[in-house]
């Protein structure tokens, strides 16, 4: 479904990401580990078109998407969950989801995919008409994901979900992430929480320093020694 080729991307002189290459099946759930400013965040904004790869090329269902608009790509079927939340303060809860859904013609799916996004959390229901930024830090990670959903995205972009969380939350918010996927969305997810993450995605990549380091099926990764050593405690 992805696959990113060597990529290079800068912030200015500095070099964020080098050659980087990966790719995303498909169904699966694929992720991105890695210590604070490996470019995880950086890898994820360079597919939603936030940041252009100064060489290399992004592949999205056969086509290039490097070189195209952050709303085009949205309306490709990409739609990323930003790290910290990103949802619209004072906007209410409702607004916020209708934001999600800016680029869609499709009216009356769009009643029913706000039904779906209230099933799967029934908290954003009981606050809809609530201010976005009076929700709990679990509340809005809700929001964020729904507010993604709505646009109806084959390939979820995930960025720190479970971050600032407790671990109650975590948990929830991991298994709503599989329910996500199981549902038939595919999903490349960068998380800090190295076990949770590495437990449901099907392969992982490690990045240090702007470079893939370690790659493979996620349950391998789980049992290297040197991931269990750098981000498992172990």
């Amino acid at each position: 479904m992805l696959q990113i080729n060597d990529i290079d991307v800068y912030y200015g002189s500095i070099h964020a990401l080098r050659s980087l290459s990966l790719e995303v099946k498909e169904g699966s759930i694929v992720t991105l580990i890695g210590a604070n400013g490996a470019g995880k965040s950086t890898t994820l904004k360079s597919i939603s078109g936030l940041l252009r790869p100064k060489n290399g090329d992004i592949i999205y269902k056969g086509q290039s998407i490097a070189k195209t608009a952050p709303d085009k790509i949205v309306g490709l079927g990409i739609s990323q969950v930003p790290e910290g939340r990103r949802v619209f303060p004072q906007m209410s809860v409702m607004e916020n989801l209708e934001m999600g859904a800016y680029l869609r013609r499709d009216k009356t799916n769009l009643l029913n995919d706000m039904r779906g996004v209230f099933d799967r959390f029934p908290r954003l229901e009981e606050r809809k008409k609530q201010l976005a930024g009076t929700l709990s830090g679990g509340e809005q990670q809700m929001l964020a994901i729904g507010r993604a959903l709505m646009s109806r995205p084959e390939l979820l972009l995930m960025d720190e979900p479970s971050m600032g969380l407790a671990p109650l939350l975590v948990q929830e918010i991991f298994k709503i992430i599989r329910e996500i996927n199981r549902a038939g969305t595919t999903i490349l997810l960068v998380e800090q929480n190295a076990s949770m993450a590495l437990s449901i995605a099907d392969s992982a990549y490690v990045l240090e320093t702007g470079r893939i380091v370690l790659q493979g099926p996620a349950a391998a990764l789980a049992q290297s020694p040197d991931v269990q050593k750098a981000y498992l405690g172990g």
